[in-house]
């Protein structure tokens, strides 16, 4: 699948940058980027369940705790 990306100078010049950091492709430089975005979108979804999970699971707990 292909795709056109439209950049300015300052965009330019920072995935220049990534690439020869990372001795890799702008290419690269932008699927890296983008996965790792998603990634931690998707980690603090996850940690926000498995609180969400927690607090029901331990709410008796919770609120004798608090109440002592």
């Amino acid at each position: 699948m292909a795709m056109t990306l439209r950049t300015d100078p300052e965009f330019e010049a920072a995935l220049a940058f990534l690439a020869k950091h990372d001795d890799g492709s702008k290419q690269e430089a932008v699927r890296r980027a983008v996965l790792e975005r998603a990634a931690r979108l998707g980690h603090g979804d996850r940690v926000a369940a498995l609180s969400a999970e927690s607090k029901d699971r331990w709410a008796d707990t919770l609120h004798r705790l608090g109440t002592v």
